[in-house]
């Protein structure tokens, strides 16, 4: 998708990076605009997105190469995810007669059915973790029944949670996306998320005889420790009750920051809800954003002020 068209006399400049108005015509939608190319992100227009003014979009230009959530906002192409196999590498490296003299040598070992040489210029395929559950169409809020609140559907972009449940939660919901792959230490892959469900065990609210402030501590500390790269500092931005639909509620917000290697993101904002729902289990809604999107920050502030307790 091509950059936004300016008006007479500023031909040539460089709109800066922010939301704008959604160039596909959507009511009510604003998309990414890096500073150099458009994003795969929308956001209906509200609270905590600023959005530019309106201009007329160019024509748009055909893609040189597959999009990929691992790319929003990015000009550059995201490598191919096959890679080559060592059986490949080995055929390639050989002259033409030498491939000839292996194939029969297969055929003649085999009964005819050797396999056919991969072919290098087929289509990357997606891993398997790629996301793949897509919400309805028409989806505005997230309806998690379990857990006994609503939040709102960020929009195209964000899949339909289908990972399993959480440590931090005996069922869990939402939404999410992968921002990247391959990470170090053991771990398949760093997303962003909005996701919720029932409170675990083990957390200090033991059927509601601990407190709204100290249950939601402990969480935060768990997943501190759990799913971030380590070593990492905290700057805690709400550590404050509120109240949710009527019903009691914690917020606890935070930036980490980390320097380690093998990892796009230096940082993240993290912000966790406990709702006391009136049954055994509180509901938790965690948020989480890389700082490679830290466009998408404003989202955090709109979803937790629109929770609503079933």
């Amino acid at each position: 998708m091509s950059g936004p068209s300016w008006g007479p006399g500023e031909q040539g400049r460089t709109p800066v990076a922010g939301w704008y108005p959604d160039p596909d015509g959507a009511p009510g939608m604003v998309r990414w605009w890096s500073g150099t190319a458009w994003s795969d992100v929308t956001t209906p227009a509200g609270p905590g997105v600023s959005v530019g003014r309106a201009f007329e979009p160019t024509p748009v230009r055909a893609p040189s190469a597959s999009s990929s959530w691992d790319t929003w906002g990015s000009p550059e192409p995201a490598p191919p995810r096959r890679r080559a196999s060592r059986r490949t590498a080995l055929l390639a490296g050989i002259g033409g007669l030498g491939v000839v003299l292996l194939l029969v040598l297969i055929a003649v070992l085999t009964g005819g059915n050797a396999a056919a040489p991969a072919d290098d210029d087929a289509p990357p395929v997606a891993a398997p973790a790629d996301p793949t559950s897509t919400f309805p169409p028409g989806t505005v809020r997230i309806i998690d029944e379990a857990a006994g609140i609503s939040y709102p559907f960020l929009g195209d972009g964000w899949f339909e949670w289908d990972r399993g449940a959480q440590i931090e939660t005996t069922e869990t919901a939402g939404q999410y996306f992968v921002t990247q792959e391959d990470l170090p230490d053991g771990f398949e892959e760093f997303i962003a998320q909005c996701t919720s469900g029932p409170l675990a065990e083990g957390y200090g609210w033991d059927g509601g005889t601990g407190t709204l402030q100290g249950t939601t501590q402990a969480v935060a500390d768990s997943v501190r420790a759990l799913h971030y790269p380590g070593p990492n500092e905290r700057e805690v931005r709400r550590d404050e009750a509120v109240t949710i639909d009527g019903a009691s509620a914690w917020i606890y917000q935070f930036d980490l920051s980390w320097d380690v290697e093998g990892y796009d993101a230096s940082g993240e904002r993290a912000a966790l809800l406990l709702i006391d729902v009136g049954r055994p289990a509180p509901a938790l809604l965690y948020l989480s954003i890389p700082n490679t999107h830290a466009e998408l920050y404003g989202a955090i502030d709109r979803v937790l002020a629109d929770v609503d307790v079933l």
